[in-house]
């Protein structure tokens, strides 16, 4: 059922146009005409998996090439350490604690916490499980300006009236309920919005493929289409022959004797040596070439913004164990930086006077307006904006300083505790829903939060404190409780048992799949394409 208070008449009463983007203050960065616009977002993908950052493991070239032609942030963050509420901000350009979705779609939250026989602290706060019905997405504010809009791959915002359909997408290949490729990565996939057409076929490149044809046939048209990746999610495949090629890679470079540590509840990984991951992430690689090939095949690249941006850091802990982060802290569901930090990338057409980096902390909250100012949109949504247009950074000006703001009132799988976290220049705050402790980094002097430095800056960390409080009041942000049932002594037995047992298997399972005799089934996850 679409909804009626979404409708194209009501959003353009909200919105008015400036066409054409003809006025002084956009020459500098677009064309005469409406710029296109691609963003493509990829799942659980940390911010050192790119060889561009550092990495001397993964291979990325395609991505690579789109941060040397554009601008790339260097504090750029996800809205928060897990996928739906990351997503959600990214569509509303608000913070986790105004929309509410302050965890993935489908996570227990309440006393339900118990069921799953976890044992906690506190009781995790609940959530909403879809956008609201009263919010205008990007997607919407774009339409309505004239924009054919598309939607291919990962959605996690809900069903019902929280689709991509019915919340400003005119085309929409894959996006569902779900947050993880059903059925893998290779056909037969379980998606009812896309059928996969062969055994065999990959499905990062069919999203590819999916959003190059959406182009090709709407290239005398400005469009907004938005490629979001299931990749890098778990669960992590590969071909047989990208796999042996980065187990022979990871041999050269020295396999580690160990690669994983204990972080505060769960194994962590520490070295990027895993040739499966590795292969998964090639062939993402492989599919944002598929689609920067046709862009520039039809002469569309020199008006066509593209941004490449993740939805939360690299899976160290939890899930798959996929990566390390290294060297920050932490990974997805985490509250330090290697769970929030990202690629975060903005490609723009006839660029003049912009600067290579910016370092300068920006967030997903700051694609929606920074969006619709390129675009030559100005919005007037029903929902308040947290975040703030990035056209004077693109340019190469300053802007003034603001908070960045957090809010996981959960656990997350990977071993993330309930926190709120402030980030102002220079200093990070984390409190901790637990405890009520409080944790200062200085991220310039420290950025993989090796020293809490809050007793020696009581002051900075209670001005950022008071922010913090402020900004969850007024946004009526769901607080976690403390949980009556907590058992401290079956607590350090279940730790001890991750320590003694998980860390050992982990090691294992690591060794295994570095094995040269490694064959994980008979036809490596149905990657062996065939015209059944």
């Amino acid at each position: 059922m679409v909804r009626t208070v979404k409708t194209l008449g009501g959003i353009c009463c909200m919105i008015s146009l400036v066409l054409g983007c003809k006025t002084t203050n956009h020459k500098e960065i677009v064309s005469t005409k409406k710029p296109n616009v691609i963003f493509i977002l990829a799942d659980d993908y940390g911010v050192n998996d790119l060889s561009f950052s550092g990495s001397k493991y993964y291979e990325t070239p395609n991505i690579d090439q789109l941060a040397k032609e554009g601008v790339v942030f260097t504090s750029g963050y996800a809205a928060c350490q897990v996928c739906s509420p990351s997503r959600a901000s990214i569509m509303l350009g608000q913070s986790t604690a105004r929309h509410g979705i302050t965890d993935w779609i489908g996570a227990t939250s309440g006393t339900n916490w118990r069921v799953q026989g976890n044992n906690d602290k506190v009781i995790p706060a609940d959530y909403k499980h879809g956008l609201s019905s009263t919010d205008v997405t990007i997607a919407e504010a774009m339409r309505a300006g004239g924009y054919k809009t598309f939607f291919a791959g990962k959605w996690h915002l809900g069903n019902g009236d929280s689709t991509p359909e019915n919340n400003g997408f005119d085309i929409n290949k894959g996006g569902w309920e779900v947050g993880s490729p059903a059925g893998g990565y290779y056909g037969p996939w379980e998606n009812p919005k896309l059928p996969y057409k062969y055994k065999g076929e990959n499905l990062s490149m069919r999203l590819a493929q999916e959003t190059a044809d959406f182009i090709s046939d709407n290239k005398n048209k400005p469009f907004f289409a938005f490629l979001s990746f299931y990749a890098v999610h778990g669960p992590i495949e590969t071909t047989q022959e990208k796999w042996s090629k980065y187990r022979d890679k990871a041999e050269k470079l020295g396999i580690a004797d160990s690669g994983y540590k204990m972080e505060h509840v769960l194994p962590i990984r520490v070295e990027q040596d895993n040739p499966i991951y590795a292969g998964l992430v090639e062939t993402m690689d492989d599919a944002v070439g598929l689609l920067m090939k046709r862009l520039k095949e039809l002469n569309l690249d020199k008006n066509t913004i593209v941004i490449f941006t993740s939805d939360n850091g690299g899976v160290a802990s939890g899930d798959s164990f996929s990566t390390s982060n290294y060297p920050l802290r932490g990974g997805k569901g985490y509250q330090w930086e290697g769970g929030i930090r990202e690629p975060y990338f903005i490609k723009l057409p006839a660029m003049q006077n912009a600067p290579k980096t910016v370092s300068f902390p920006v967030s997903g909250i700051d694609f929606y307006p920074t969006i619709l100012e390129l675009a030559g949109l100005k919005s007037k949504p029903i929902q308040k904006i947290d975040g703030i247009s990035l056209v004077p950074l693109l340019k190469g000006k300053t802007i003034t300083s603001r908070p960045l703001f957090w809010h996981y009132p959960h656990y997350g799988n990977q071993g993330g505790e309930p926190v709120s976290s402030i980030r102002l220049e220079e200093w990070k705050l984390i409190h901790y829903w637990e405890d009520s402790r409080d944790e200062l980094y200085n991220l310039v002097n420290d950025p993989a939060e090796k020293k809490d430095v809050y007793r020696e800056n009581t002051k900075v960390g209670q001005e950022l404190r008071a922010k913090l409080d402020t900004f969850l009041a007024e946004t009526n942000a769901k607080i976690p409780k403390a949980d009556p049932n907590y058992d401290s002594v079956l607590a350090q037995k279940q730790y001890e048992t991750r320590e003694n047992t998980m860390l050992p298997e982990l090691e294992r399972q690591r060794k295994a799949i570095l094995n040269k005799d490694f064959v994980p089934n008979k036809d490596w996850w149905n990657s062996k394409a065939t015209n059944d």
